[in-house]
């Protein structure tokens, strides 16, 4: 059996797609954005056209697809077509990473290195989901399986080994200090929180630990999940339909919903005194002609990210660390997918091992001969495993020399 043998370097066909906020500003990640529905169609036109392995993070930060695939365009594609975006706005926003870039960027991605927040820990969170998703849709192999456990392992470690995700320091955490920061007397401000998705909810708790706050309202369109949340922490949860009853009397409004469209429009918006508004959604949620009325002022999603503090100063000391575990991790994945390929050689070059050692004992019929001839072989396939991991670059040699055998032997049984 010969094996046509890829280098270690040379995982081509491995692809990413996207667009993030190094590139991309908020009105274009929105575009980019997929809701529930767009991505629900999305893998069902992924299934259709029998793709067999994709993954996709679709964050406030970015929109990125991964897989192995002969051509990105197909991912770009997809991406363009259920979303907002166009092809024209990608070639000018996105970027394409192919093979070990394209591994790497993921590992980056999932320990927070890549994040706008800097150690961002909820990401691997997402990747996590991201990829049950797909399994579940029948869109996982093995490779893909692994890949993403090896990221998550990195991330635990540096965790565990580093400070990158010390302090308190998210989208959740960095709304409240602005907050804090620019709303005097906070404690005793009447703050509506619309939303209650996994940022309302942490924006919720920060609200909590850092104002002391006894005055906020929660409000969700599905009243039962503010409910919820009502029955865990001390706020006041008010029905949807008191929404622009609630706005008017609010000094801090917090907008963690999730609509394709704005959520917050003008025609609710009848308020007597100074109002700060932090749209922390993706797309935006607040209709950009609200930040045109008199009092009122909205700040989004990308301000309130850039705001650096002593906790990211301090984080930044543990990026190079960080990076020796990525690399430890991306090179031991790397050559286990690179073992994947010449594992089906070694299948090979054992059996024909194992049939010389029984010809040459010339017993190939008896049991006691016979599972000595399998034992040597396994000994010799396992030394040379063994060597091709600790030399990796060793491998398109060793594999070249395999296959001449191989092909020796197979030509002499002709």
């Amino acid at each position: 059996m010969l094996i046509k043998l890829t280098s270690l370097n040379n995982n081509t066909n491995c692809q990413i797609i996207g667009v993030n906020y190094k590139n991309a500003n908020l009105d274009i990640r929105g575009q980019f954005s997929l809701s529930d529905l767009q991505l629900h169609s999305l893998f069902l036109e992924a299934t259709e056209k029998k793709f067999k392995e994709l993954l996709i993070i679709n964050t406030c930060n970015r929109t990125e697809i991964f897989g192995w695939n002969n051509n990105s365009d197909d991912f770009i594609n997809l991406l363009c077509k259920h979303s907002n975006g166009d092809i024209k706005t990608f070639e000018k926003y996105g970027y394409i990473k192919n093979g070990n870039k394209a591994i790497r960027h993921l590992f980056k991605v999932g320990t927070g290195l890549d994040s706008q927040i800097l150690g961002d820990f909820e990401i691997i969170g997402q990747i996590k989901q991201s990829l049950y998703r797909s399994k579940r849709l029948n869109l996982v192999s093995g490779r893909l399986e692994r890949l993403v456990n090896s990221v998550i392992h990195a991330s635990k470690k540096i965790k565990n080994e580093t400070k990158l995700s010390s302090g308190a320091t998210s989208v959740a955490y960095a709304s409240v200090q602005y907050i804090i920061n620019n709303v005097k007397n906070i404690s005793n401000k009447k703050i509506v929180l619309f939303g209650v998705g996994k940022i309302g909810r942490n924006t919720c708790e920060n609200l909590l630990k850092h104002t002391k706050n006894k005055h906020i309202v929660l409000i969700n369109r599905t009243q039962e999940k503010a409910e919820k949340i009502g029955v865990k922490f001390p706020v006041i949860v008010k029905p949807y339909g008191e929404l622009t009853i609630e706005i008017s009397n609010a000094d801090v409004l917090i907008v963690a919903t999730s609509g394709s469209k704005p959520t917050i429009t003008r025609d609710l918006i009848f308020n007597s005194k100074k109002l700060l508004i932090l749209d922390l959604s993706i797309p935006r949620n607040v209709e950009t002609q609200i930040n045109e009325l008199n009092d009122i002022k909205v700040v989004h999603l990308d301000e309130l990210s850039q705001i650096t503090d002593s906790t990211i100063e301090k984080r930044k000391k543990h990026i190079p660390k960080a990076e020796l575990i990525i690399n430890s991790d991306f090179k031991e994945y790397i050559l286990w997918l690179s073992q994947r390929k010449f594992s089906p050689t070694l299948k090979s070059f054992k059996e024909q091992v194992t049939q010389l050692k029984k010809e040459k004992l010339n017993c190939p019929h008896n049991t006691f001969f016979s599972n000595k001839a399998e034992e040597l072989a396994e000994k010799i396939t396992g030394k040379v495993a063994s060597f091709l991991k600790e030399n990796p670059n060793k491998v398109p040699e060793t594999i070249e020399l395999i296959n001449k055998f191989l092909k020796v032997e197979s030509n002499k049984n002709e």
